[in-house]
């Protein structure tokens, strides 16, 4: 057994043990249906879509439909669950819709981008291989379980509690990362479409107040959704807090930022604007543009 097939092998068991003991945790206080609680079919569903999905994807040895069955699979978890509750309040219709919003928005923006650029390079080695291939779908149910334990915890619980400040705050902060991430990924994309800046990097509009504000805007909405879910946390559900902290820590030391920062300085090691930019310009949380780089942007120098 070579070393990529051990870890996906871990890697497969892991995502599956994870899922499950995360969904026994939240499972409690949840609505049931003969018996069954919904967020413990919720996290079937979660499972079940992705492998499905990946057969075809597998014999047609291609990741083009990774990113839209992670939204898929979300959008699916979100309805099924608003659907079978009978305990239904405006915190659970306003974050169904906040949700559904992001899964719409995300995987129609990943699938397109993995369209034109003719795949995703995390791929590469892995969807030849049975095993290796089929622990990343695995790992997509666990993660869109984990990214939305806050939220599915707010539809099927059975104690709903009042509309108060906590569901305030909650979506002024989804709001507000929701934005910074549509327009941040906006501004990227139309950077990358004109020609003359090929080979340069953007250090722009909210590119210039961090490197990677749309990771910022992500996790700053789930941490909005997680305010929202406050109220009706009690015992084991608490475990749902798990969703914010797990995306900052998948963003910021997994699969996000880390891998895209070795990218950079492999590309643009030798350029002095890009050491300027790194040095002036925070790696995550937006902060205003040093003078600097305001004038390198105004003067294209």
């Amino acid at each position: 057994m070579d070393k990529q097939l051990r870890i996906s092998v871990i890697s497969l068991s892991l995502s599956t043990s994870l899922g499950f003991l995360l969904t026994l945790a939240l499972s409690s206080g949840s609505t049931e249906i003969n018996g069954m609680p919904i967020l413990a079919i919720c996290a079937i569903l979660a499972y079940a879509i992705n492998y499905v999905i990946f057969v075809p994807s597998f014999l047609a040895r291609t990741e083009h439909y990774f990113d839209l069955t992670g939204s898929i699979t979300t959008i699916t978890l979100i309805v099924y669950a608003l659907a079978a509750s009978n305990e239904r309040d405006a915190r659970s219709f306003i974050v169904a819709a906040m949700v559904l919003m992001w899964a719409v928005r995300l995987g129609s923006f990943l699938f397109m981008r993995a369209k034109q650029t003719g795949g995703d390079s995390r791929f590469d080695s892995v969807k030849h291989r049975f095993i290796p291939f089929l622990s990343w779908w695995s790992l997509q149910g666990l993660w869109v379980l984990m990214n939305l334990a806050g939220a599915l915890v707010i539809l099927t619980t059975q104690e709903p509690e009042s509309f108060g400040a906590f569901a305030v705050i909650g979506i002024c902060l989804w709001v507000i990362g929701f934005a910074i991430e549509v327009v941040a990924d906006q501004q990227k994309k139309t950077f990358r479409r004109d020609s003359r800046n090929d080979g340069k990097f953007i250090s722009t509009g909210l590119w210039a107040w961090s490197r990677h504000p749309n990771y910022f805007g992500e996790i700053l909405l789930w941490i909005g959704i997680a305010v929202m879910g406050l109220p009706v946390l009690s015992g084991w559900r608490w475990v749902a807090l798990i969703s914010p902290i797990f995306v900052i820590v998948l963003l910021t030391k997994i699969s996000g930022i880390p891998i895209l920062e070795r990218r950079a300085d492999k590309q643009w090691s030798g350029d002095p604007s890009y050491a300027e930019y790194v040095k002036s310009t925070p790696i995550l949380i937006l902060k205003p543009p040093s003078a600097k780089l305001k004038q390198r942007n105004e003067t294209g120098k």
